[in-house]
């Protein structure tokens, strides 16, 4: 079933990092404009061990599932990388990511960053500037969200929610 516009929803919007993954929270088809409920980025110390950062990611995202307990969460698609170690990091926050989102069987719909900028631009060569602008556009914003993070994660909930790509729970 689609999302119906008679009563909102809350999307999670998720850029995956291991230094700093970005979160964004909006609400969504109650009949009045998409509506920010939080946003920001869940940080790490670069000098911890791996695992004990990919730790504190699942806690952190666990926290907030527990308190939006989101219908849907929109993530970015892994991409390919000149800096494999990079990539390797990301990948393995994603899989944290998922595995607990899964574990509450919360349905993930994953974008491109060109699919992003497709659905909150309208064409998918837009700069990030230009992701951001509509971001704080779209959500009435006082501010383009800080860190880039949090706004690449509006962004994602933001195509989630433009796409209509969820169930309703």
């Amino acid at each position: 079933m689609l999302m119906s516009d008679r009563s909102p929803a809350v999307i999670l919007g998720i850029d995956p990092g291991i230094a700093d993954m970005g979160y964004g929270v909006i609400e969504v088809g109650s009949g009045v404009p998409d509506r920010c409920l939080v946003y920001g980025s869940l940080k790490t110390p670069a000098g911890m061990d791996g695992g004990k950062r990919l730790l504190m990611l699942g806690q952190g995202l666990e926290r907030l599932l527990d308190r939006w307990l989101p219908s849907a969460v929109g993530i970015e698609k892994l991409f390919f990388s000149k800096n494999v170690r990079t990539a390797m990091q990301v990948a393995e926050a994603r899989g944290v990511i998922r595995a607990c989102l899964e574990s509450r069987r919360v349905p993930v719909t994953e974008f491109s960053p060109q699919e992003v900028k497709m659905a909150v631009c309208g064409h998918g060569s837009a700069e990030k500037v230009q992701v951001q602008g509509m971001v704080k556009r779209l959500l009435k914003l006082k501010a383009v969200p800080k860190p880039d993070d949090a706004a690449d994660a509006l962004a994602l909930a933001l195509a989630l929610a433009h796409t209509r790509r969820f169930d309703r729970r």
